[in-house]
């Protein structure tokens, strides 16, 4: 029964949040049902919204609706959207109310093209927020330069926010200064930093699958006869991505035990929890709950496709395996860096990579609007 893992879950320290969000999953009552069984929160992307809106006939009597209102494809975009974030979140308000603001945040993304723009990123920070106007809604801002900057002056204004696309260790910590360095303004300013929530949203997944592909390629040019070679390489694969989270994990336990910390915490600052993102998985090989069951721990998020939601209360377990062992997670870095798989370098380019699928995923919701409202 969903009940019994989410409460599993639960006793383990992390709350279950769901990846996904559609019309119809609100209007059929089905969210309700999810979060009347443990489901604690929910998140949302380009592409989520892309597929919901394409292939789907959800939005197609709002799309005529507004478009006859004379509404452009990208304000019928921002109606939709708001609207879905705002009925998601008020079908969370009682698991936000129970949980002190700890649980029952819905996530919205900011217009992804705005990745490397830190004045548009948090302009239309602020004009979402004002519009969508929930306490449990957090605004999703990706881990880049520009993004540190944006959250420190969001999160200043009492604005939560999810900061997405961490891959690295050195993303993850740019991101908790750039959090607790909004706290200290918004304390010097003489606000309530127990008004505002931030999590840091560590992409798993992606990590294996760029990885994996890298170790194929090295073994393909070990020489046939270098057997050794090949499975010294082999051994590898499937390992980068939780080795990575434990690492990330461990500094997260560092950095909000630290003195720093504690010292914000006594004038009202709120945790900043991890939340573990494309934990869907994409290699057959794999199990399909591989990187939920690996990454179980206090203080975390697990949000969830629905799909490997599916799988994991048909046949996972719930049992504790974070914090796991840093140093056999640095022995397969350290091995992979010396096997010319350097961890940093591909976290750079799942980086770049990811910003660029979310602002074509963007750019396809606005043409499947477009398209629509045209047809229809």
């Amino acid at each position: 029964m969903p009940e019994a893992i989410f409460k599993l879950m639960s006793d383990c320290g992390q709350s279950i949040w769901l990846d996904y969000i559609s019309r119809s999953l609100i209007d059929t009552g089905r969210l309700k049902d999810l979060i009347a069984s443990g489901l604690r929160g929910m998140t949302s992307n380009p592409t989520i919204f892309d597929n919901a809106v394409s292939k789907s006939s959800d939005y197609d009597a709002s799309i005529r609706r507004l478009r006859v209102a004379n509404k452009s494809t990208i304000e019928i975009y921002d109606e939709i959207t708001v609207g879905d974030i705002r009925d998601a979140a008020d079908a969370f308000a009682r698991v936000y109310d129970e949980t002190g603001g700890v649980d029952g945040y819905v996530s919205l993304e900011i217009d992804p093209r705005m990745a490397n723009d830190a004045a548009a990123t948090i302009e239309e920070g602020r004009r979402l927020h004002h519009r969508v106007a929930r306490p449990n809604v957090m605004f999703k801002v990706p881990a880049t330069d520009a993004g540190y900057t944006a959250v420190s002056a969001l999160v200043s204004e009492s604005i939560n926010v999810n900061i997405t696309l961490i891959f690295s260790v050195e993303q993850y910590t740019r991101a908790a200064d750039a959090y607790l360095g909004g706290i200290e303004l918004l304390l010097k300013r003489g606000g309530d930093a127990r008004s505002v929530r931030s999590v840091a949203s560590v992409f798993v997944s992606r990590v294996d699958t760029l990885v994996d592909k890298l170790i194929e390629e090295k073994v393909q040019n070990v020489e046939v006869k270098d057997k050794r070679g090949s499975g010294e390489l082999a051994w590898l694969k499937g390992r980068a991505a939780i080795a990575n989270s434990v690492i990330v994990y461990d500094k997260f336990r560092n950095i909000f035990s630290s003195e720093k910390f504690r010292k914000l915490e006594k004038n009202g600052c709120n945790l900043q929890r991890i939340v573990w993102g494309s934990t869907s998985t994409k290699n057959p090989e794999y199990s399909d709950i591989k990187y939920v069951t690996e990454l179980i721990g206090p203080d975390t998020v697990n949000t969830i496709p629905q799909q490997t939601l599916d799988a994991f209360i048909d046949h996972g377990s719930a049992r504790q395996s974070l914090p796991g062992d840093v140093e056999y997670a640095e022995k397969v870095l350290d091995d992979l860096a010396r096997a010319g798989v350097g961890i940093d370098e591909a976290c750079i380019r799942l980086l770049a990579d990811g910003v660029t699928a979310f602002q074509r995923s963007f750019d396809s919701l606005l043409r499947a609007i477009e398209q629509k409202a045209a047809a229809l």
